[in-house]
């Protein structure tokens, strides 16, 4: 049976492929083009269901993922690392439910966010970042998923980073990883990973240098491509324009005390 829809929570009213749009069910209303929904008389509706706006033009509502709502309502200041390479992160650093992670380079916290999800409900996020205007932005952005319990928000340099608990992964979305990687390396539990998110190639060598320097094993690096299709009855071919390159993500073990 499909899920009652609460107050607060998140909807995607959804028309049709070019047009939807999603919302927190609150006492307001939206006004569209295809006509003013009342998100109020959403509740105790189910996901699923097909309503009406007050011109009578039918919708679907439905419930958007946590990328969905990240890329609808999350104000970014910022580059953020894609869906792509953002799900490619979590599997390599062998994040899950209980994990501690420590992050520094939080920006409009999308990766903050995404890893506070998928630590739930014992783990935590140990997120830095050094702008005010960011680290403020992040934590309003995390708020509107109610994943703030899980983030410790740190408006500091992480090579200052004082840290009383046991990391099992280490990300770090930095221009220059290999300066920092020398003063945190010691709080990663043995075998446990980090993620290096890098822009250019010219930051892989350092980065592999200095990951080397401290011991560190099974060294790669890797770039994601993604193409979608255009999906036609008999016309069914890649896309014209794709999103090729977004950045380089190095990974490694940490395998001696350091």
């Amino acid at each position: 049976m499909n899920e009652t829809i609460k107050e607060k929570d998140w909807v995607l009213l959804y028309f049709n492929k070019k047009r939807h749009y999603i919302y927190r069910v609150t006492e307001t209303k939206v006004n569209l083009n295809e006509g003013i929904v009342h998100l109020d008389k959403l509740l105790g509706k189910r996901y699923g269901d097909i309503e009406k706006t007050h011109l009578g033009v039918p919708f679907r509502i439905l419930k958007p993922t946590i990328m969905d709502i990240i890329l609808e309502k999350f104000t970014r200041k910022t580059q953020v690392i894609y869906p792509k390479d953002l799900g490619y992160i979590i599997l390599k650093a062998g994040i899950g439910p209980g994990s501690n992670v420590l992050e520094a380079g939080t920006g409009s916290g999308v990766l903050t966010a995404i890893i506070a999800n998928f630590v739930r409900p014992n783990g935590k996020v140990l997120t830095f970042e050094i702008r005010k205007d960011l680290y403020e932005l992040a934590i309003k952005n995390i708020k509107k998923l109610g994943l703030e319990t899980y983030v410790r928000f740190h408006q500091a340099d992480i090579r200052e980073a004082e840290i009383d608990t046991d990391i099992d992964a280490i990300i770090l979305d930095l221009p220059d990883p290999w300066n920092v990687i020398c003063k945190i390396s010691h709080f990663l539990k043995i075998g446990g990973r980090i993620i290096c998110f890098l822009p250019t190639i010219n930051q892989i060598e350092k980065t592999y240098l200095a990951l080397k320097e401290k011991g560190f094993i099974m060294i790669e690096a890797s770039e994601l491509l993604e193409r979608k299709y255009e999906l036609k009855k008999n016309a069914i071919r890649p896309k014209t324009l794709m999103r090729g390159h977004t950045g380089y993500i190095i990974s490694a073990v940490k395998l001696l005390h350091i």
